[in-house]
C-alpha cells in the first residue's frame, strides 16, 4: 500500500485553552462534514479538567476546516468536563451525539446520547446510554460507538471499578447493544477480563464488523500489543482475550471499514516502549511512546499488509485516532498529536487527508 496524505486543519492549545483533544466526524446532510472534539479551557489539561465539547466545519470536502463553535458546555450538566466524543447517522435521519459526563464529587462518569433533528444546530436532553450498575466508572473513546450493517449499535466501554482510595486503573470491557435505532441500550454478557496479569487490564475497547457479521474487540493493555476477542453471536457472547497481531504501547488503536470500496483500514502505534528506545525525561509525559504512528491496510479485517508511515516525529506523541471515509481510497484522518511545545501529546489535533494509492 501507498499513501499520498496532507494536513488540512490543526487545532493547537491556546490561551485559557490548555488542550484540544479526541474527536469523530460527522458528513450533514449539505455535505458539510462537521468534526467534534474535546477543548479544554482554564490552566490546566488532565482528562478531569474543566472541558467542554466543541467543533470545526468543512465546506470544501474536508480540503479545510474553520468556523469554531461549542457544541455542548458541561455546565448544562452541573460539572465541569465532557469528552470524548462519538458521532452516529440514526436510521430515522437524527444525528446522534454521545459523549462521557465525569463527576469529580463521586469519581464516577456517564455516557450519554444527545440526537439533533437540525443536523447538529440543537440538540434534543441527555439520554443516559449506559446502566449504574458497575461501582466505578466509565470509559468509552471517541470514535467508538459501532452501526452495524443491519442497523444495530453498539457501544464498547472500559469499567474501572471503585474500591478504597478511588478508582482503579484495572479496567474490564463491557457491551452494549441497540435494536431500537439508539432508543435504549442493554448489555451484552459478562464483562471481559484479561486472562493473565495486566496493570491495566483491557481498556480503551473498540468494536468493528467483520463481512461475515462476526464482531471483532481489540483492546488497549499493558503487554507490548493490542489484546483480541470476538463474538460470532451479534455480542452475546465473546470469546476470550487474547494477544492480537498490533504491537502497541499503552495506547489506543482504531479499525475502521471503508463503506465505499469495503476495505478495512487500522491505525496504531506499532513499537512498544522497547528497552533501549529514547523515552521522555524522568517526570515528563510528552509521547508515552505514542510514535510513530501507521496506517495498514486489509480486504477481510483479519489479514493486514505492512504498515505505512503517517507520523514518526519522536519528540511528539500521536494517539486517538479518528478515521472518516470520503470515497473509496480516500478518508480524514483526526488525531492527538502534541510535543514538547504543547506540553504533552494529547494537547493538539491534527486532522489529515489521506489517499491510497
Amino acid at each position: 500500500m501507498k499513501i499520498e496524505s496532507t494536513i488540512v486543519y490543526q487545532i493547537v492549545p491556546g490561551d485559557d485553552n490548555p488542550r484540544n483533544g479526541e474527536g469523530d466526524f460527522l458528513r450533514l446532510r449539505d455535505g458539510r462534514i462537521l468534526f467534534a472534539y474535546s477543548r479544554y479551557t482554564g490552566d490546566d489539561r488532565e482528562d478531569d479538567c474543566p472541558c467542554d465539547i466543541a467543533a470545526v466545519l468543512s465546506d470544501d470536502g474536508g480540503a479545510g476546516f474553520g468556523g469554531k463553535r461549542i457544541l455542548v458546555r458541561a455546565a448544562e450538566h452541573g460539572v465541569r468536563n465532557v469528552m470524548s466524543v462519538s458521532l452516529v447517522r440514526f436510521t430515522n435521519g437524527d444525528a446522534g451525539l454521545f459523549y462521557l459526563v465525569k463527576d469529580p464529587k463521586d469519581g464516577t462518569s456517564r455516557y450519554v446520547l444527545r440526537r439533533s433533528a437540525d443536523e447538529c444546530e440543537t440538540f434534543a436532553s441527555p439520554v443516559q446510554c449506559l446502566p449504574d450498575r458497575y461501582a466505578g466508572y466509565y470509559v468509552v473513546n471517541n470514535c467508538r460507538v459501532l452501526q452495524t450493517a443491519d442497523g444495530r449499535i453498539y457501544i464498547p466501554a472500559a469499567v474501572h471499578r471503585t474500591g478504597e482510595g478511588g478508582a482503579a486503573y484495572h479496567a474490564a470491557a463491557v457491551f452494549y447493544r441497540s435494536q431500537d435505532d439508539g432508543r435504549t441500550f442493554h448489555e451484552l454478557g459478562a464483562p471481559l477480563t484479561c486472562p493473565v496479569q495486566s496493570e491495566t487490564g483491557l481498556q480503551e475497547p473498540g468494536l468493528l464488523e467483520l463481512p461475515n457479521g462476526v464482531l471483532y474487540a481489540y483492546f488497549r493493555t499493558d503487554l507490548f500489543c493490542q489484546y483480541e476477542s470476538v463474538s460470532v453471536d451479534g455480542g452475546e457472547r465473546f470469546f476470550a482475550p487474547q494477544p492480537s497481531r498490533f504491537s502497541s504501547p499503552e495506547s489506543p488503536m482504531k479499525i475502521a471499514r471503508d463503506p465505499f470500496g469495503g476495505k478495512y483500514y487500522a491505525v496504531w502505534n506499532p513499537i512498544p516502549e522497547y528497552c533501549g528506545r529514547n523515552a521522555d525525561p524522568p517526570g515528563e509525559w510528552i509521547t508515552a511512546g505514542r510514535t510513530p504512528l501507521v496506517m495498514a491496510q486489509s480486504s477481510d479485517g483479519i489479514h493486514f499488509g505492512e504498515p505505512v508511515v503517517l507520523e514518526d516525529d519522536p519528540a511528539r506523541g500521536f494517539c486517538y485516532p479518528a478515521i472518516y471515509f470520503l470515497a473509496e481510497n480516500e478518508m480524514l484522518l483526526a488525531y492527538c498529536s502534541g510535543g514538547r511545545a504543547d506540553s504533552a501529546c494529547l494537547c493538539r489535533t491534527t486532522i489529515r487527508r489521506v489517499t491510497v494509492k
